[in-house]
């Protein structure tokens, strides 16, 4: 199959990743992990990035976020380089990384600078997230007092409180059970229009990939690099759509059995 070039239009653009490539060393031995991924995000998309394990989707993530520098290429926000963390771009991990001795409300209070007169607007604030994952009632439990499910709403709450340009979800929701999946992408996709936030979202799962994604990115691997955009037309809810969505799934599910010509 050959490399289809992902040409996005830049108009709107919030964030753009210009011919990004990382090496790594392993024994003196370069290792090429990602190669020439060019892809732009309009503000408010909500993009998920699918590929086979070690196809480089952490590495790219991980590279947007600040956290590695590329080889070649650059990632821009706003037109502007970017080089290191900031609290403009949020990861979401498998793993919820709360806090364990903070409560519920101090995990998802804890990112807040208080305000200069006092700590009324930082506490309406976090009431207004309480209530945006459903966790007014549970505001005064630990974490090992609450469900997985629940540590993810607080892990989602903790970053989108901070208001970030880019939302990065790393597999957010794979350590958790079917229905609690469901419960939590539809939480996602609830936030996402409220919040009107922009999101870059890795999964292996080729279903969830199609019920939430404006487009998907799907990468090859051994070097890592776009072969395919699949845009999803469909208005939301999806569920709705019988026969689409496994169209779209089986498209999907397809397109990463299949080699492209370099391979």
């Amino acid at each position: 199959m050959k490399v289809e070039k992902v040409e996005t239009p830049d108009t709107g653009a919030i964030l753009r990743v210009d011919h990004l490539s990382k090496e790594f060393q392993l024994n003196g031995t370069g290792q090429h992990v990602l190669e020439d991924i060019h892809f732009t995000v309009q503000r408010g998309e909500l993009i998920c990035i699918v590929g086979k394990s070690g196809c480089g989707k952490t590495t790219l993530l991980k590279i947007i976020g600040g956290f590695l520098t590329p080889t070649s290429g650059c990632v821009l926000l706003n037109g502007n380089p970017v080089k290191k963390p900031g609290t403009d771009r949020c990861f979401v991990f498998q793993e919820d990384a709360l806090f364990p001795w903070l409560t519920v409300e101090e995990n998802i209070a804890f990112g807040l600078r208080k305000p200069s007169n006092g700590n009324s607007r930082h506490q309406r604030e976090v009431e207004r997230f309480l209530s945006l994952v459903g966790l007014t009632d549970f505001r005064k439990y630990l974490p090992r007092e609450i469900s997985g499910g629940m540590k993810q709403r607080v892990a989602l709450a903790r970053v989108l409180i901070l208001k970030p340009r880019v939302l990065l979800m790393d597999e957010p929701f794979g350590a958790l059970d079917a229905h609690t999946r469901e419960e939590m992408r539809d939480l996602l996709l609830s936030l996402w229009d409220q919040l009107e936030q922009t999101i870059l979202f890795v999964t292996h799962d080729v279903s969830e990939a199609v019920l939430l994604a404006d487009r998907i990115l799907v990468m090859d691997k051994a070097p890592g690099r776009i072969r395919r955009e699949i845009r999803v037309p469909l208005a939301r809810p999806r569920k709705n759509y019988e026969g689409q969505v496994p169209r779209f799934t089986r498209e999907l599910s397809e397109s990463l059995r299949e080699k492209s010509e370099d391979d």
